[in-house]
Order: structure tokens, then C-alpha cells, then sequence
């Protein structure tokens, strides 16, 4: 929760307790087991009653949302009934006198327009009635008015006008939170799609033709080629899930090779050292292999004849390569390390690849997992990468064993 949010519910509990004494009640009596005076006990019960309510506005402002969290908001508030709504319909009505229902959207209607609190008589022609007088509170993420909260009173009240206020910008927070999550999960989806990308046309038609090249001459490697390809392409191009386990990645990274082996034959030497313990470790899907993909790029088809002026050692085109991939231990982390000894890159070179200046077909996988694993883990947990022209890259990255929200699919 922001700073903002916590300041706004400390506001929050004694207007809330001043509201439950000037109107009568409280959500429940101080039993005399409980320790503290009447306003810590009515600011824990607000505190409480908030992390009730706050989980299901994560969603956003939705009819089940609004259901889940109204009898809590109305909690808060103390009052005899309360509603939330969008812009278009009421969305839950929790309380007394549910037939008020259909006049709230011909009350809020200005309030929708002009983003301004309001108050109103429930003009109640039922004698029994004890909904006499509302306030209406707008939801506002961004500028952009989304509904209203409503709450009902026997009598006007400026108390719980500043209560309703209070709350409803507590409720805002957590939209906006909401908002932030989805972008975050449109942001990462994108991100997977540019991977996605980048894999598709060159390699799948690279490895199609290596494939196709055994079809008569060795018709079972070619089997077990096209099976290989079928499974790298499924797990690839998969719908669900933003995570997966280190296993499944390696897993994909070694059908991966597979291909390219069948394309640069005895050119491609891998060392592989993984320790079984680190194997369930959830990582950001299509994290390693973007990669991997790196050091064959500037390895094996990137291979060329180095000018001495450059301050490199001649490195010829049909060289052999040799990659090292391990994942290793390392106490409440794991350990991953991706290292060849093709052609590197300029120290200045990857600085601007990271920065995003390296151009659109420049480091697209070096920037994009970069990214995503600050943004998921932070910055402390952004890729380590050491090169230099005709050295060679080592990148080495540290995932967090155990991340809340972090779960292998």
C-alpha cells in the first residue's frame, strides 16, 4: 500500500470512530477483553475491516468486486446502507431500503460529469424507511471518472460526508493499483510477443531447412528433428502463464541447440552444469533462452575474420564455438552463467544495447530480459554482463529462490 493510502486510513479511523459516536454505532461494542483505549480499538477495527475490503478492488471497479467489498466499505462507514457504481449502472446495493437502487444513476448523473461530491434527500415516500439522506463520492483513477460510492443516513451528517470522502479516496488507491498491475501485465505480454518475434521467421526457417536436409539421408534424425522443433515452437508460442520453472526453460534451451546443431554440426560445442536443486526455481518464461539464442547469434553466425586495428584476435568465420550454460546453488539464489567465446561486443556497444539505443534488430533479447527481471525481482537482479571485441560475453543473472507472486506454470 502507498504512503498516501496508509495516511489516508490513519485519517480515516477517527473520522470513522467520530462517525459511529455522533450517529449512534459502532461495527461492534468493546468487549472488555480488549486492550487500548476506544480509539486504538476503533482504529484497529478500521485497519482490519480495510485489508478486508482492499483484495477484491484489486480486481477493479467490476460488479463481483464491488459485491465482494461492499459490505466492508459499508463497515468502514457505519452507515445504513451504501452503493457502489460505474458510470453506465449500480453495481452492488448493500444495506436498508435496496429500492433506492433505482433512483441513484439520476442522482450521480452531475457528479459523473463534473467529478464533484454531492448530496442529496432520498425523497423516501415509505414512512418505515430510514434512508433519508445520502452523499455521493466519485472513483477517480487518473482523472477519469469511473463511478460513485453512495452512502445513506437517517439525517444529514457532515461527519460521514467527510468519512464518505476519506474512504472513497481509499478506494481509489487501490484501483489505481489495479490499473498499475494491469499495465504492468500488458507490459510483460508485449515484452513476450517482441521475443516471440524475434525467434519466428529467421531461426523457424533456418531449422526447417536443416531439417529438410535429412529428410533422405537420415529420415529418423529428421523425425526426431521435427519432433524437437514441434515441442520448442509449443512451449515458445504458449498462452499461459508469465513464469516458468528453470527445468521447463532448460528444457526448451536444449531443444533449441538440438536444432542448431543440425544446422552448424561439429561447430557448436556446449557444456552444460545445472544443480537438481535449483531446477523448481521460477524464473520470467522465455528469460534464458532469448540468451542463449544471444551467443549462438554473435557466435556461430556472427563469426568473421576480426581487423587487427580493432584491438581483437582474428577469429575465422567457420570456427568452432563453445557455450557453457550452469545453474547453480547459491544459498537462497540461484545462479545462472551463459558463456562463449565468439565474437563479444564493445564495452560502449552494450551499454547503449541496454539503454535501448542499440537500434530495433540490435540486443532486443539482452534489453527485454534485462527488463523484465527488474521489473519483477529489482534492479539489484538486472543482467551482469562481461565482454569485450574478440573476447567472448559472459552474462550472469540471480533468481530469487522463493518471490511472492512468483510461481512457475
Amino acid at each position: 500500500m502507498t504512503g498516501a493510502g496508509i495516511a489516508a486510513i490513519a485519517v480515516l479511523a477517527l473520522l470513522l470512530f467520530g462517525t459511529g459516536f455522533l450517529l449512534g454505532r459502532t461495527a461492534r461494542p468493546v468487549r472488555t477483553s480488549d486492550v487500548g483505549t476506544p480509539v486504538e480499538h476503533a482504529t484497529f477495527e478500521t485497519l482490519h475491516t480495510a485489508s478486508l475490503a482492499a483484495p477484491p478492488l484489486r480486481a477493479g471497479l467490476t460488479e463481483e468486486s464491488a459485491r465482494r467489498s461492499a459490505r466492508g466499505l459499508r463497515s468502514l462507514l457505519g452507515t445504513d446502507a451504501l452503493c457502489l457504481t460505474d458510470r453506465d449502472r449500480v453495481l452492488v446495493w448493500d444495506g436498508e431500503g435496496e429500492h433506492h437502487g433505482k433512483d441513484v444513476m439520476h442522482h450521480v448523473r452531475g457528479l459523473l460529469a463534473s467529478g464533484r461530491d454531492t448530496a442529496f434527500h432520498s425523497d423516501c415516500g415509505d414512512l418505515d424507511c430510514p434512508l433519508r439522506w445520502a452523499v455521493a463520492v466519485p472513483l477517480t483513477v487518473d482523472h477519469r471518472v469511473l463511478g460513485t460510492l453512495v452512502a445513506y443516513a437517517p439525517r444529514e451528517s457532515a461527519v460521514l460526508a467527510r468519512a464518505a470522502g476519506e474512504v472513497a479516496r481509499w478506494v481509489c488507491v487501490q484501483l489505481e493499483l489495479a490499473e498499475l498491475d494491469r499495465s504492468r501485465t500488458q507490459l510483460i505480454e508485449a515484452e513476450i510477443k517482441a521475443l516471440r518475434a524475434q525467434i519466428s521467421p529467421h531461426f523457424i526457417f533456418n531449422s526447417l531447412a536443416a531439417i529438410a536436409s535429412f529428410v533422405r539421408t537420415d529420415p529418423e534424425r529428421a523425425r526426431e528433428l521435427l519432433l524437437e522443433f514441434a515441442d520448442f515452437t509449443r512451449y515458445s508460442f504458449r498462452r499461459h502463464g508469465e513464469f516458468t520453472t528453470l527445468a521447463d526453460e532448460l528444457h526448451s534451451i536444449d531443444q533449441y541447440l538440438a536444432l542448431v546443431r543440425a544446422r552448424f554440426g561439429e561447430r557448436l560445442s556446449v557444456t552444460l552444469q545445472v544443480a537438481p536443486e535449483v531446477l523448481p526455481v521460477a524464473l520470467p518464461f522465455l528469460c534464458l533462452q532469448p540468451l542463449v539464442e544471444n551467443a549462438v547469434k554473435h557466435g556461430l553466425e556472427g563469426a568473421v575474420t576480426l581487423p587487427r586495428s580493432s584491438g581483437g584476435l582474428e577469429r575465422p568465420g567457420d570456427a568452432p564455438i563453445r557455450i557453457t550454460i550452469s545453474a547453480l546453488d547459491a544459498g537462497a539464489e540461484a545462479e545462472v552463467v551463459i558463456e562463449d567465446d565468439g565474437t563479444g561486443m564493445e564495452p560502449e556497444r552494450l551499454r547503449k544495447v541496454l539503454r535501448g539505443e542499440g537500434g530495433a534488430s540490435s540486443g532486443i533479447g539482452l534489453l527485454n530480459v534485462d527488463e523484465r527481471l527488474r521489473q519483477v525481482y529489482g534492479d539489484e537482479y538486472g543482467l551482469v554482463i562481461e565482454t569485450g571485441v574478440g573476447a567472448g560475453m559472459k552474462i550472469t543473472l540471480r533468481l530469487p529462490k522463493y518471490r511472492a507472486g512468483v510461481h512457475g506454470s
